[in-house]
């Protein structure tokens, strides 16, 4: 019973850490410029362009934000560009 609780907070400990939105600069190389735009920053122009249920996930070295989030025509994965424009990822 005890090892079956401690394993389950383990688990929800994880599961918490991966979704938190991630510090691009942890991972980019030295030569990387990251800039200093923050993930609520990032949701705020996300739901500017018409998007709601943003869910953002991370940010790139390259300083492009990737989110989850819907909109009247749409329903997946967004991607916020450093100059402001929000689209489909993939797109």
């Amino acid at each position: 019973m005890k090892s079956s609780l401690l394993r389950m907070a383990a688990m929800l400990a994880v599961a918490a850490i991966l979704a938190a939105p991630s510090n691009a600069s942890a991972a980019c190389d030295p030569t990387d410029r990251v800039d200093g735009t923050t993930a609520a920053h990032a949701k705020r122009m996300i739901e500017r362009a018409g998007y709601t249920q943003v869910r953002v996930i991370r940010k790139g070295c390259d300083n492009y934000w990737h989110a989850t989030a819907v909109s009247n025509a749409y329903s997946g994965r967004v991607v916020l560009s450093p100059s402001g424009e929000v689209r489909p990822e993939g797109e």
